[in-house]
């Protein structure tokens, strides 16, 4: 489902506008990515959590140079759904 089918849904079943729909989804994306910029994870009661994690630094192959490259150790976005959304999910 693109970001435009989500606007379109919750315009279909809320009735407002597709605009301010939009534009209410893109604020939400924005604080989320902004408070993950931040190191602060973002909590939603029966749905899940955006949070941060650290990924170690480890060692690659590049098959074509036939080298090894070295990973340094970063942080990812990722996305841990509550038990209710994973129960709902797997009906």
């Amino acid at each position: 489902m693109t970001k435009a089918e989500v606007v379109n849904e919750i315009a279909k079943k809320t009735g407002i506008e597709k605009t301010v729909v939009l534009a209410t989804v893109e604020a939400f994306m924005d604080v989320v990515k902004e408070s993950l910029s931040n190191h602060k994870p973002v909590f939603l009661r029966g749905f899940g959590s955006f949070i941060i994690k650290r990924r170690a630094e480890k060692t690659a192959r590049d098959i074509h140079k036939e080298s090894t490259l070295i990973i340094p150790a970063h942080d990812i976005p990722a996305f841990k759904p509550a038990k209710t959304f994973m129960s709902d999910v797997k009906k």
